[in-house]
């Protein structure tokens, strides 16, 4: 029976054509299995309810079209509600816009270099807030000209244009300076946000550079306006290395500055929990503990393994969980495995769980019906339901049962080849590349369920 090999998807995120070691993807767009624009399209009513459980399983079975990815996921996302009608999913788009709007204004009042189609990559302020009079800051806040491709300002010349353009520059710097202690010392709040602005660029400039859409200076001051407006309004978690690899994506896929910032916060609603960091620890410990306990259950010797060679807290794994296996795979096989992993896991609650500050009181009793079809939930999450399988923290997320996939997959190499940790660290670097996302995310369901019939019994 012929079967159709399926088109490469690498073409629609452009590699620089000097970076050669690039790994190639290897998810393919296939006819009948690829959610695609016209399946994408059908899939509504003519009032813009859409028929999720359907699209949830296509998208399992052949992840989703890149032309249509985008909107796809502000739905994987619960940026909106599946029974919602097109009038009102855009009235919530402009509101949310809105919102974006205010908060990006009040940090550019703050900082006028937020919206200005550039960034820094210098401290801009002390740690007990004094300004810095960082020439690279002078130099990347000129507002004639901003930093260049390589993440440095752009070159001054000898010639009197320079000379003048330097004296503007100083002066604009001066300014920004003088308006940030005007009133007095700044506040606790405006500080922490300030002293994370460098680093956020500093990100930005290393996320994704191989990709063509990154040549752009705007995509990468869009990327780096969206981190800093997040850093100000999450005053918990303000700003974490990761974060970029999380939002770049969002970048690419949605041409709104605005979208894009909604789907990343959406995102983090999930993983922040990843970022909190304490005195004692830091939040993604809980998810390295339940990797340890999943382990231990699934393949005891492994665990037992990794426990002698002194990684039982896996931290081995820590930039996996942390950022979802972005640097595993190549950026549109991680992307396809993001896409398949939100719609085992997709929950229509979501969305009234997220909105409730928001909407509460707007919509009157039984307007829409609250009682869902279990066919509206990801295939994860139904297991999760039909097991019970819940604790003080709620159900385990799939992407430690992911990891936990690949470790089970690489067992009996660990096993037989490391010797010490650096071991250990080396076979999973290894698979840079080389994962199959849909493998992958099939033996993750595997162990799921293999997990939750044993904690069961247990």
């Amino acid at each position: 029976m012929w079967r159709d090999p399926g088109q490469p998807a690498d073409s629609y995120y452009q590699v620089r054509p000097e970076c050669t070691d690039v790994p190639k993807s290897k998810f393919k767009i296939k006819a009948g299995k690829t959610l695609s624009s016209r399946k994408w399209q059908a899939a509504f009513t003519p009032e813009g309810y859409l028929d999720i459980s359907k699209t949830l399983g296509r998208i399992y079975r052949g992840g989703i079209h890149p032309s249509i990815r985008g909107e796809v996921w502000e739905f994987l996302l619960s940026c909106y509600d599946p029974k919602s009608t097109f009038d009102e999913r855009d009235q919530i788009r402009q509101r949310r816009r809105v919102q974006y709007a205010r908060w990006k204004e009040e940090c550019r009042q703050i900082f006028p270099v937020v919206g200005s189609g550039k960034f820094i990559t210098a401290p801009v302020i002390t740690e007990d807030g004094q300004p810095i009079q960082e020439p690279l800051v002078i130099l990347e806040t000129n507002q004639d000209g901003g930093p260049s491709q390589d993440g440095n300002s752009a070159e001054i010349g000898n010639s009197d244009a320079s000379a003048t353009n330097q004296s503007r520059t100083n002066t604009s710097y001066s300014e920004m300076v003088k308006q940030l202690t005007s009133h007095g010392p700044l506040d606790k709040k405006v500080t922490q946000w300030m002293l994370t602005l460098h680093q956020i660029g500093l990100d930005v400039h290393r996320t994704d550079r191989t990709l063509v859409f990154y040549e752009k200076q705007e995509n990468l001051s869009k990327l780096w306006d969206i981190l800093a407006v997040y850093a100000w309004i999450d005053t918990d978690v303000g700003y974490c290395q990761g974060m970029s690899d999380l939002c770049s994506p969002m970048i690419v896929l949605l041409e709104d500055e605005a979208d894009a910032f909604w789907c990343f916060e959406r995102l983090m609603r999930r993983l922040r929990g990843n970022f909190r960091c304490t005195e004692r620890s830091v939040g993604v410990e809980t998810q390295l503990s339940n990797l340890a306990e999943i382990t231990q259950v699934i393949d005891p010797k492994l665990h037992q393994h990794l426990d002698a060679l002194g990684g039982g807290d896996y931290l081995f794994a820590f930039r996996m969980l942390m950022v979802l296996f972005r640097r595993e795979f190549s950026f549109c096989d991680s992307l396809y495995l993001w896409e398949m992993m939100w719609a085992l896991e997709y929950d229509p609650d979501l969305f009234s769980v997220y909105e409730e500050p928001e909407l509460n009181g707007e919509k009157g009793e039984g307007s829409k019906g609250r009682a869902k079809s279990i066919r509206q939930y990801g295939k994860f999450e139904r297991e999760n339901m039909k097991n019970g399988a819940a604790n003080s923290e709620g159900p385990l997320p799939m992407s430690v049962f992911l990891v936990a996939s690949v470790l089970k997959d690489k067992s009996s190499k660990l096993l037989h080849e490391a010797r010490g940790l650096d071991d250990v660290v080396k076979i999973l670097n290894d698979m840079t590349g080389n994962l199959d996302a849909k493998k992958a995310c099939s033996g993750a369901m595997k162990l799921h369920k293999k997990y939750l019939k044993k904690a069961k019994k247990a």
